[in-house]
C-alpha cells in the first residue's frame, strides 16, 4: 500500500504545466502582437522568443501562432491558451503586489503613448503629482503595453479603437484627427485645392500608411496609388517633420493644440474624423485605490477640455 503525501496531488499539477518560460515568451508575444515587440518586453533576443514558442507549440501539440501581414496573429487555440496564461499571471502579480511591502513615499509609474506623454503629460506633471495624492511620478514614453504581471507599471495610457479595448480599460476622449502642415510647407507648395489631392501629396507616417489609409477611408477619400512620405516611428517625431516643413502630418488638438494657436501648424480643409480614443487602464491591483479614481476623472477631463479649446 503506498501512503500519498499532502502535496502529491499539487505535485502532479505542475508536472503537467508547460515550462514557465515558454509561456512568458507567449504571453508576451500575444500581449504585443509581435515578436519583436515581446523579446524587447521581456529582455531576451527576438530568436529566443521564437524558438520559445516553437516550443511551447510542440509541447502542446498544437499551432499557437500564425504569421501576418501585420505581425503574429494567435490561433483559436492561442487565444484560449493566452486568456488562461494571463489570468494566472494577473493573479500571481496582485498577490505579490498585497504582500510586498509599500515604499515610504510612494511612486506610480505610468506609460503612455508617446506624443501624449511629451506633448501633454510632460507639461502637467506637478499638477498629475496634486491629483495623486503627491506620489512620485515615474513617467515613461511608449507605445508598448506594459507587463502587469511583473508590475512594470501602476496606469497605461493607451491609444486605440474604442470597440477593441483592453479588459478593464477606461475611455478618456476620442479626439478628431485633421491634416496639418507648417507654413513653411504651405509656402513652398501651396494650399492644397481639395481633399481628392492629399494622397498625391508627402504624408508623414507613423509606423506604417494604416493611419492615412484609415483616415482617407473615412473622408471617403479615393487612393488610387501608393502613398508617399517618410514612416517615423511615433507622433513626435512626424510633429517635428511637419514642423520642419516635411509634408503633411494627421494631428489632434490634444497634442497640436499650442502650434495650431501660434500658428506654427495650420490645420488643412474642414473635417470631422475620429480613428480611435486615449484609454487608461491601471493595474489589477491598483483600480480600487481612491487616487486612481480621482486622477482618471481628472484626466478625462482635462483631455476633453484640450480637444474642445
Amino acid at each position: 500500500m503506498t501512503v500519498k503525501g499532502p502535496n502529491d496531488s499539487a505535485t502532479r499539477t505542475l508536472s503537467r504545466l508547460p515550462p514557465l518560460i515558454l509561456l512568458r515568451a507567449f504571453e508576451a508575444v500575444g500581449r504585443t502582437g509581435s515578436m519583436r515587440k515581446a523579446a524587447d518586453d521581456i529582455g531576451v533576443s527576438h530568436t529566443v522568443v521564437s524558438r520559445h514558442v516553437r516550443n511551447l507549440e510542440a509541447w502542446m501539440g498544437c499551432k499557437l501562432v500564425a504569421a501576418g501581414p501585420r505581425g503574429v496573429a494567435l490561433t483559436d487555440a492561442g487565444e484560449i491558451l493566452l486568456a488562461s496564461v494571463s489570468r494566472a499571471f494577473q493573479a500571481i502579480a496582485t498577490t505579490a503586489s498585497e504582500l510586498r511591502p509599500r515604499p515610504r513615499g510612494g511612486s506610480i509609474r505610468i506609460w503612455s503613448m508617446p506624443g501624449l506623454a511629451s506633448r501633454w503629460l510632460t507639461p502637467r506633471i506637478s499638477e498629475i503629482e496634486k491629483q495623486l495624492a503627491g506620489a512620485d511620478i515615474v513617467l515613461r514614453s511608449t507605445s508598448v503595453l506594459p507587463d502587469f504581471a511583473r508590475s512594470e507599471a501602476d496606469l497605461v495610457i493607451g491609444f486605440g479603437p474604442f470597440d477593441g479595448l483592453p479588459d478593464g480599460a477606461i475611455r478618456l476622449v476620442q479626439p478628431r484627427m485633421f491634416p496639418v502642415a507648417s507654413v513653411r510647407w504651405l509656402t513652398e507648395n501651396g494650399m492644397p485645392e481639395s481633399l481628392a489631392r492629399l494622397p498625391m501629396l508627402p504624408l508623414i507616417h507613423e509606423e506604417s500608411h494604416r493611419q492615412w489609409h484609415d483616415w482617407f477611408e473615412a473622408a471617403q477619400v479615393q487612393v488610387r496609388g501608393p502613398l508617399s512620405g517618410p514612416r517615423l516611428g511615433d507622433a513626435n517625431l512626424g510633429f517635428d517633420a511637419a514642423l520642419a516643413g516635411q509634408g503633411i502630418a494627421l494631428v489632434s488638438r490634444v497634442l497640436a493644440q499650442r502650434e495650431l494657436e501660434t500658428a506654427a501648424l495650420h490645420e488643412l480643409f474642414d473635417t470631422d474624423i475620429r480613428l480611435g480614443g486615449y484609454y487608461l487602464l491601471a493595474s489589477p491591483e491598483r483600480r480600487a485605490d481612491p487616487a486612481i479614481g480621482h486622477f482618471t476623472r481628472w484626466i478625462a477631463d482635462e483631455l476633453a477640455k484640450s480637444e474642445q479649446t
